[in-house]
This record gives structure tokens, sequence and C-alpha cells, in this order.
């Protein structure tokens, strides 16, 4: 028993005071630190995802013997064109588009006015909404040459965004070519069975964000052709642009990726007359339809396709925490921890009931469709459910199974 001192206070209570003033001392510092280096955390937070998405290209090449190095640089060479070329199109499409839409409302809300009226035979007239359509315009125009003659905050923000790209695109650069260097610098300070688990929780990380990532591209890739085709049908300007900003929107921002990227061109086309902009409106809902139903569930069978209401809430909690950059990272963080627990969650044989009742092929695959010949994991201990999902990321970071990583990991 702890005897007291002569002063009646126990012996351990100096020292319980002092260990709680050191305790609330660090935790202050680590909140000041923190609130200091929050923007360089959140760009490494960024290249970290960057570089689980390209690792898979960057492993191919590696595989067949390219230096790590140097097919790191290709890989970001050629995602840095792809983004050039968005970014360069579609603001050389945008200002020019608005500002002569700005400039035809006046007409085509007279036009609009007189078919109402010769239709609906009304007598609205034109002259009060004319005038406010005209203010709008004039607004337009106003708030473009406010932001031409703050030449000075543009420079800067544009200084401030070129900063943090230079900076993501070197940590991701270092990232990716001295990955395998770099995990197992990480291991060398773990136990053997913890070096295990984390190689194959980093392995899972680089599957699901490279193949979420990659499946998304190849949906836009496609979305963007079949729209660019029907806006040269309808003979709408700046058709390369649009298409590819319906593209990127739509694959890239769940849920209302679709309806912000779609309102762009039928807004364009609504400049030819009102035909061009139904049937462009048309076209965008059969094809998302058909996206929906036949193009997304092959593409995306063995990557994981996300419920769209998680995805969307995913993206709210992201923008929520981190901002822009937040929103940005929640799918691919949403779909490396999804896969990730269903390798420990446990899952139980589920008993008939009216409320889970669905399509035969629901019933089947134990409420998710399944891949073309994958086995139903109702029933099965998540060990063995999420084995598939494991042996499935395919080879390492460094070209072999997680297994073979955690052994070589372990002799570090």
């Amino acid at each position: 028993m702890t005897q007291p001192d002569k002063t009646g206070m126990p012996s351990w209570l100096p020292r319980a005071m002092m260990l709680a003033v050191w305790t609330v001392i660090g935790f202050a510092v680590a909140g000041w630190l923190f609130f200091q280096l929050r923007g360089l955390l959140v760009l490494l937070l960024i290249s970290l995802f960057l570089a689980l998405a390209l690792e898979p290209a960057v492993n191919w090449l590696h595989r067949h013997r390219w230096p790590r190095g140097l097919a790191t640089g290709a890989v970001m060479l050629a995602a840095l064109g792809v983004l050039a070329v968005f970014v360069s199109v579609l603001g050389s499409m945008l200002v020019g588009q608005v500002l002569e839409f700005a400039a035809q409302i006046p007409a085509m809300s007279r036009a609009l006015l007189s078919w109402v009226n010769t239709t609906f035979n009304a007598d609205f007239q034109p002259e009060i909404l004319l005038a406010e359509l005209t203010d709008v315009s004039g607004q337009f125009n106003q708030w473009a040459s406010s932001a031409a003659e703050n030449a000075w905050g543009a420079g800067t923000a544009l200084l401030l965004l070129l900063f943090n790209g230079l900076t993501v695109a070197l940590f991701t650069f270092y990232l990716t070519a001295d990955g395998p260097r770099f995990r197992r610098t990480i291991c060398s300070v773990l136990p053997p069975r913890t070096q295990s688990e984390v190689l194959r929780a980093w392995e899972i990380a680089i599957d699901k964000t490279g193949g979420y990532i990659y499946s998304r591209a190849l949906l836009a890739l496609i979305s963007t052709a079949a729209h660019f085709a029907a806006l040269v049908v309808l003979d709408v300007d700046y058709a390369f642009a649009l298409a590819l900003w319906v593209g990127v929107l739509s694959q890239f921002i769940p849920t209302v990726g679709t309806y912000i990227g779609g309102a762009l061109p039928v807004v364009v086309a609504l400049i030819g007359g009102p035909f061009p902009a139904l049937w462009m409106l048309v076209f965008i809902t059969v094809y998302q339809q058909f996206e929906n139903y036949v193009l997304q569930p092959r593409i995306t069978a063995r990557t994981l396709d996300m419920h769209p209401a998680v995805a969307f809430g995913a993206v709210l909690a992201g923008a929520a925490v981190l901002g822009a950059p937040g929103a940005l990272l929640a799918l691919p963080a949403g779909a490396s921890l999804q896969a990730f627990l269903s390798v420990y969650i446990k899952r139980y044989e589920v008993a008939e009931h009216p409320l889970l009742e669905g399509t035969e092929e629901e019933q089947r695959t134990g409420g998710e469709p399944a891949a073309d010949g994958a086995e139903p994991a109702v029933g099965r201990p998540a060990a063995e459910a999420g084995e598939g999902a494991a042996d499935g990321a395919g080879e390492g970071a460094d070209g072999g199974p997680a297994e073979k990583a955690g052994k070589a990991a372990g002799g570090a």
C-alpha cells in the first residue's frame, strides 16, 4: 500500500499530476502542429492515393523490364497529358460559350414567348421579362470583365495551384518509384505477423484504388466517344469539349455528376433551338440507362462497384472533412476500406423472410450481383470470402503475391 508523506499526500499523486500535465502539453503541441501542417498533410494524402492509383500501371511496365523510375515518369506524364488536354480544351470553350449564350438570351426568350403566345393563345408581354434577361446578360459580362481585371489575384491563385501541383507530383513520384523500399522500411519496424497484415492491406488498397480509377477512366472514354458522336450529329458547337466534360463528370462525381455533366450540352444545344436540346436530353437519358445496366456491370465486375448511395455519402463525408480534395479521394478510400473490411467481417447464412425477397439474381448471390462464375459469399466466413479478394488483387507491389511479400519483409 502506498504510504502518504508528511503532508498527507500519496506518493504517486505528484507523478500522476506531472503525467497529466505533460499529456495535456503533448496533445496541445500535436494539435498545434496538425493545424500548422494541415495543408502539407492534405498534399501528402493526395500523393499517397495518386501513387496507389498509378502503381498497377507502373508494376506492369516494371514486369516488362522497364526501370521503375522510368516507368513511373512515363505513367505520370501520360496522366498529366490527359489532364492538360481536358483543362485546355474545356477552358477555351467555357468562357466564350458562356458569353455567347448570355448575349443570345434575349433573342431566345423573345422567340420562346412568341411560341407560347401562339400555341396556347396567351398574351404574355415580353418587355418586362426581356428587360430582366438583358440585366442578367449584362451581369454575366460584368462578372467576366471584373474577373479579367482582377489579374493579380488570379495570378497569385495560379502560382499557388502550380506550387501545390508540383509538390503533389514530387511526392507521388517518390512514393511510386520507391514504393518497395518505402514498404520495406515500414515493415522493418513491425513484427512478422503485423508485416503480413500491413502488406495485405496495402495490396488491397493498390488493387482496388487502381482498379476503380482505371474502370472509371474506361467508362469516361466510352461516354466521351458516344456523346461526341451525338453532338456532331446534332451539329452542336464545341462537340469534343462538351463530350469530354460529360464523360469525366459523369464517372468521377457519383450520382449527381451525370446531371451536372449533362446539363451543359443541353444548354449549349439550346442556342441552336429547342429541338437539338430536346434530342440531346433524350440521348443523355437513354445512354445513362445503357451505361448503368449494360456497360458498368461488365467493366466493374472485377473491381469494387460501390452502391450509388454509399458513393454519394462518401463524397459528402470527404468534402465535409477535407473539402474538394476529400471529395475526390472519398471514392478510392471508400473502395479500399470496403474491400479490406470484407476480408475480416464474418458473414452468416441469412434466414428466409418476406422482407428479404428480391430478384432471383439477388437471392442467388445473397443480395449482391456476382461476377460471372463467382460463388456467392453468403454463409462463408469472411476469412474465406475475402480470400478471393486478397488473392484476386493480383501480384504485390513488387510483382509477387502478398504472402511472398510478407515473408520477404519479415526477413528484412
